[in-house]
């Protein structure tokens, strides 16, 4: 894989977060929560790899925020390179405007195919980007207190929302379903999310995304290396601190993206991207890197792939031959062992791609 001037840290950090994301696709976690493993490592490491119910943070309510962090900080990458390429900030621009659009279509698409009519819903990843993604470019060429003190009034007037909405009805704050989200997601789709996510969360979680722009021209400008880390450490450190103490009257609760929450999963994020950069891009100890950087050129593919069912037809064809090797071991084992082969498939397809010099970008 040509390095060139990638910031591989991100490649490898956009696989991780892809891996993971099919690694749940492929039916792998529900297996590390079976009763079999109940009490073990494997069954603590299940826990994180689901969503909180309500309030507290698992490993995996990090996964949007990381996702939408990681497009933030390819953002100056890429319109560097089209003007280096000759493209004017006008077609910056109808890039930015197509790809927002069409980012928010396929996002709200989705939820289109189980029901087999037209719904109005947009709480997913692509669909929020979407949105985050065209706030972040309206203030990308700001300075950098201008883009904070502008996610710090994104993250001020959802609270408000949530602590001053006037409907009876919808103004518990953090209660499941009598919150200002629950209004907003009825007064879009007609009803409440049956799990409590908010569509409104695009609007705090752009703060990720606008975080990770400012982390992009870090990484873009001629500081030291280890200068540009010592920004991230403290930006991380001052987030997880802020983040924790408003906890206390603002619980950290991810299916409504609470300021806490927000403020607590960018100061993870921010730190994973660290070590990241400081492992990959300046010690350069880059062996295995490789193997999630092929699933992070086709991102938006092998979502969508395993998003409409293509994971699922995958675990169906392999499953008659891999319980026929292991079934006799236990009906666990075998869907355990199945998962894996599954996800080991879903990477080959990427790495099919990958060789074929097959991108699939929007």
């Amino acid at each position: 894989m040509k390095t060139g001037d990638r910031l591989l840290s991100l490649d490898f950090f956009r696989g991780l977060t892809m891996f993971l994301l099919i690694a749940e696709f492929a039916h792998i976690f529900p297996y590390l929560l079976a009763p079999e493993v109940e009490g073990t490592l494997l069954w603590k490491l299940g826990q994180q790899l689901h969503h909180c119910e309500w309030a507290g943070l698992h490993f995996w309510d990090l996964i949007q925020p990381f996702f939408m962090f990681i497009v933030g900080v390819a953002m100056p990458y890429s319109f560097k390179n089209r003007r280096a390429r000759g493209s004017s900030e006008k077609d910056i621009f109808k890039h930015v405007i197509i790809r927002s659009i069409l980012l928010l279509f396929i996002g709200w698409a989705l939820y289109c195919i189980g029901p087999g009519k037209i719904v109005f819903r947009f709480q997913n990843v692509l669909a929020q980007l979407g949105i985050t993604y065209f706030m972040a470019w309206l203030i990308i060429n700001k300075k950098a207190w201008f883009q904070i003190l502008f996610t710090l009034l994104l993250l001020l007037i959802t609270e408000g929302f949530y602590r001053f909405f006037p409907l009876e009805g919808f103004n518990e704050a953090f209660v499941p379903g009598k919150n200002f989200g629950a209004w907003f997601n009825i007064l879009i789709d007609g009803r409440e999310d049956p799990g409590h996510w908010a569509m409104f969360n695009a609007i705090p979680t752009a703060a990720h995304t606008i975080w990770g722009v400012l982390v992009g021209k870090l990484l873009l400008n001629s500081k030291p290396a280890y200068d540009k880390i010592k920004t991230l450490l403290i930006a991380a450190v001052v987030l997880l601190v802020v983040g924790y103490a408003t906890s206390l009257a603002t619980p950290i609760i991810k299916r409504i993206s609470t300021s806490s929450f927000v403020l607590v999963s960018g100061g993870y994020t921010l730190l994973v991207m660290t070590l990241c950069y400081w492992i990959i891009d300046i010690l350069k100890l880059r062996k295995g890197v490789w193997l999630f950087s092929i699933i992070g050129m086709n991102p938006l593919f092998i979502y969508l792939f395993s998003h409409v069912g293509g994971a699922k037809l995958v675990r169906q064809i392999v499953f008659p031959f891999t319980s026929g090797l292991t079934g006799w071991i236990s009906e666990w084992f075998a869907g355990l062992f199945t998962g894996l082969v599954t996800l080991a498939l879903l990477w080959g397809i990427c790495y099919w791609l990958y060789r074929k010099k097959i991108f699939i970008r929007i």
